[in-house]
């Protein structure tokens, strides 16, 4: 008899717990309704952060690249005066690689606008990148000037 009783509250408790741990597919629907529309208002609030952050970002960059440019032109006149130093092919040819990096990062600059992906990492990455090439410029023309 103690044994019926037993086995008969453990089913009832197991069964209890059964059911009020399952949701009904309704709630489920509802809940993943919430989630959709909390993700459409934090993309919406990531856009609009975006566009108000990124013309500067981008006018601030293009700024940076013209005067790596600028450096590429000078330190190119001070490579193609009279007088030639046994480092100038060494020179020329780090000239050539900063040159083609600069432009990739403009290229990178104006491609972020068609593919939008994460903006912090983008902004992180982007101004690494330009920094060591702004870096790498005054670092060569300190060699040249020598």
């Amino acid at each position: 008899m103690k044994k019926a009783t037993l086995f008969t509250v453990f089913i009832i408790i197991v069964i209890g717990s059964i059911l009020t741990s399952c949701d009904s597919p309704e709630k489920k629907v509802e809940e993943a309704k919430q989630g959709v529309t909390e993700a459409k208002e934090n993309l919406k609030e990531a856009l609009q952060e975006l566009n108000a952050e990124y013309p500067a970002f981008k006018t601030e960059a293009e700024l940076k690249i013209a005067d790596n440019e600028k450096s590429i032109a000078e330190l190119n006149a001070i490579l193609n005066k009279p007088g030639k130093l046994p480092l100038d092919e060494m020179r020329k040819k780090k000239i050539a690689e900063l040159k083609e990096k600069n432009a990739q990062l403009k290229s990178r600059l104006y491609g972020y606008e068609k593919e939008r992906t994460d903006w912090e990492a983008f902004k992180r990455e982007f101004n690494h990148d330009l920094e060591g090439i702004s870096e790498a410029f005054k670092d060569l023309g300190k060699k040249n000037t020598n």
